[in-house]
């Protein structure tokens, strides 16, 4: 058993929008197959995997560094004891050979994409949707199907108006969320909230509002938004200040008792632990965005997980940023709180395989083989162009 070609492409999910920050004009991901010797119907096992949008393809880092190692070690190094499944953890060893730690910034990203392939090869082997074999492995052995997801939209778009936020507010309501996010930072406070206005007036009973800051403020702009803030019932205050930035973290609990978010910009165990350790995060209320597409993936995410159950978290206050499936499984698999979703956006990497509908803020995840790319055809059709 081994792996046989690893292959990457670039593609483009570039869009007008923008958050506090960034705009997505020039946006990229990378895809990523995985092939294996493995048959099955007379083909070959492929594992597919890309990275979450807001970080930009990273097939260099791949071409020129992880996917050699892989292809150069041997592959008796690279499966388990049994010989029948690769071993994800003996290929990030492998990935991550001759590198210094520290520095967690793009090559977190090129390897948490080649690990969400691998494990989504090692399920195709095992016969078994992720979730069910992460369940077995690293769980209780049981499954939460039903998962709590949330719209992510409410960007600054060119043009649009309060009434077109509202339609579009509207759009996510109508498709069973009931939680929905919009940004802020990139426009006046006053703006902003004349913003988060327009959305409250379009929220019933039980429906909530996100707001996301991209890590624009500094400590005064980031206490005044908290002020302003406190006269809603929000649902979450995410990422204020620089995701680094442990002392503002710590310091704006004092000025906002009400949930706080943040997380998605770290890309390891230790920069997750500095936060658990100087943040003055609250396991009571606040919420842990960590990505594993972003931050070396499935692997490292386990660590993370580890990390907070020493430190009396539970993953049940986890909703990773990303909007993808893979965190999907890992929710449904491991207990996590629920999960992004960007019911428009970045298609057709963000969303669910065909047919599942959100049903009052959850979805139910269908019994498909693997992560379940293949169940939405869309984005399935990337992937086998990629791999054929």
């Amino acid at each position: 058993m081994k792996i046989v070609e690893i292959r990457e492409k670039t593609i483009p999910i570039s869009s007008p929008i923008r958050n506090a920050y960034i705009d997505f004009s020039k946006m990229t991901l990378s895809l990523v197959a995985v092939i294996t010797d493995v048959m099955r119907d007379g083909k070959p096992v492929v594992g597919y995997g890309f990275n979450s949008n807001g970080r930009y393809g990273q097939g260099s880092l791949m071409r020129e560094r992880f996917i050699p190692r892989i292809l150069a070690a041997d592959p008796a190094t690279l499966v388990n004891e049994e010989g029948s499944n690769l071993d994800p953890h003996k290929i990030w060893d492998c990935m991550f050979s001759n590198e210094k730690p520290g520095g967690h910034g793009e090559r977190s990203v090129a390897i948490g994409t080649m690990d969400m392939a691998i494990w989504d090869a090692v399920a195709k082997i095992e016969n078994k949707p992720l979730f069910r074999l992460l369940a077995e492995r690293y769980g209780n052995g049981s499954v939460n199907k039903n998962i709590f997801v949330y719209a992510a939209g409410g960007y600054y778009h060119p043009g649009q108006n309060l009434d077109a936020l509202k339609d579009e507010m509207r759009s996510y309501i109508d498709r069973g969320y009931t939680v929905v996010k919009k940004k802020i930072g990139g426009a006046s406070l006053d703006e902003d909230l004349r913003r988060i206005d327009a959305v409250m007036s379009v929220l019933q009973d039980g429906q909530r509002l996100c707001v996301d800051a991209n890590g624009r403020f500094d400590m005064d702009t980031s206490i005044a938004y908290a002020k302003a803030l406190s006269q809603y019932d929000l649902f979450w205050y995410e990422e204020p200040g620089d995701p680094l930035d442990f002392e503002l973290q710590s310091v704006l609990r004092s000025y906002y008792d009400k949930p706080m978010a943040t997380g998605e910009d770290l890309f390891s165990m230790q920069d997750a632990r500095n936060l658990i350790r100087y943040g003055g995060m609250r396991p009571d209320r606040d919420w842990l965005q960590f990505d594993c597409a972003l931050s070396y993936g499935l692997v490292e995410y386990l660590r993370t997980l580890a990390m907070l159950r020493q430190h009396g978290w539970s993953p049940a206050r986890c909703i990773p940023h990303g909007g993808h499936q893979m965190s999907l499984n890992i929710a449904a698999g491991l207990g996590l709180g629920g999960n992004e979703s960007y019911p428009d956006l970045f298609q057709p990497f963000g969303g669910f395989p065909d047919g599942v509908e959100v049903i009052d803020g959850h979805v139910t995840m269908p019994e498909l083989v693997g992560i379940g790319f293949e169940g939405k055809a869309n984005l399935y059709s990337e992937m086998r162009a990629l791999s054929s």
